[in-house]
């Protein structure tokens, strides 16, 4: 049987961690394209030269051009620029001017994209992420169930991280997600989460578990603050889990950016709540039973993204 093929829009940080993931769990081969000259074909044959000391016969391509990237079965988009200082003024751009750059990039990627790989779901990272999955839609012509964005999987990792730090317990045990657009306005849901079934609330203090929720709200930051530039170790590997899932058409109930038609009371909205990922992306969205308090938080979130979104023009 022919292996899958994912190809990683973007050659940093987080793509090409991604695509060590991928092939680490013999997932697919793997294309990585990104538009400096030499980059992901240097990332791609020493991704390749490790495969005889992990055992896994994988194909790994880097390039330039998207003829590369002709079937793929998923492609993740990481491409975009980050919110940098200018080095002169010493400024940072406004939310307005970074949402428009990003735009154009994951626009003009999604293109290209579509155009070789028109049958593929596309796994949205780029920021600001609800943002990018609606610039995504739009240019892709692709059904909403092709596009989904990877939020959720990282904030609901973080959460759960903290939790089994404070509780010294195993990662496996705590059970939970986040929802919610992705950054400050994300959504615990502190009243669905558990270790090993039991209600976490029978287990730590209130103060303890609203530090983590906040901490987890301030994840990102906390790793600026640290090493001065956005992670990659964690939003690869919740991008992996996500085209995993997908590839291997396993139903996994994953908390993901999705458009919603009706759901949680929002229309032609990208926001992350649970939905089954398998073969044909989204498969189905899960509507939970939220109570005032956190449908609160949700409307928040939802109007944080609703602002961003404004920006796109469409």
């Amino acid at each position: 049987m022919a292996r899958k093929k994912v190809t990683v829009v973007g050659a940093g940080n987080v793509g090409a961690t991604c695509a060590h993931w991928l092939v680490s769990k013999a997932l697919a081969d793997v294309v990585l394209i990104d538009v400096v000259e030499g980059l992901a074909a240097g990332k791609a044959l020493d991704l390749a030269e490790a495969m005889p000391v992990i055992g896994v016969d994988a194909k790994l391509t880097g390039s330039t051009n998207y003829e590369a990237t002709t079937d793929s079965d998923v492609v993740v988009i990481t491409a975009g620029v980050p919110r940098k200082k200018d080095p002169v003024t010493g400024k940072f751009p406004s939310r307005d001017e970074l949402v428009k750059t990003n735009q154009n990039i994951v626009g003009e990627v999604t293109r290209q994209v579509a155009k070789y790989s028109p049958n593929a779901v596309l796994v949205i990272v780029s920021n600001p992420l609800d943002a990018m999955c609606h610039v995504a839609l739009h240019e892709s012509g692709f059904p909403p169930e092709r596009v989904v964005g990877q939020a959720g999987a990282l904030d609901t990792a973080r959460y759960k991280t903290f939790l089994a730090m404070e509780l010294g317990v195993s990662v496996k045990d705590i059970h939970g997600m986040v929802l919610g657009g992705h950054g400050d306005t994300m959504v615990p849901l502190p009243r669905h989460t558990s270790v090993a079934g039991i209600p976490v609330r029978e287990l730590i203090a209130e103060d303890k578990l609203q530090a983590i929720i906040q901490r987890t709200r301030n994840g990102g930051g906390e790793i600026v603050s640290l090493i001065g530039v956005s992670a990659w170790y964690a939003p690869a590997a919740g991008t992996v889990e996500m085209v995993e899932a997908i590839l291997l058409d396993q139903k996994r109930v994953i908390p993901s950016a999705v458009l919603l038609k009706g759901q949680y009371g929002y229309n032609d909205l990208f926001i992350g709540v649970p939905a089954v990922l398998g073969a044909n992306g989204v498969e189905r969205i899960i509507e939970m039973e939220l109570n005032d308090e956190e449908k609160a938080m949700l409307e928040i979130s939802a109007k944080a993204v609703r602002d961003v979104v404004s920006i796109l023009g469409y």
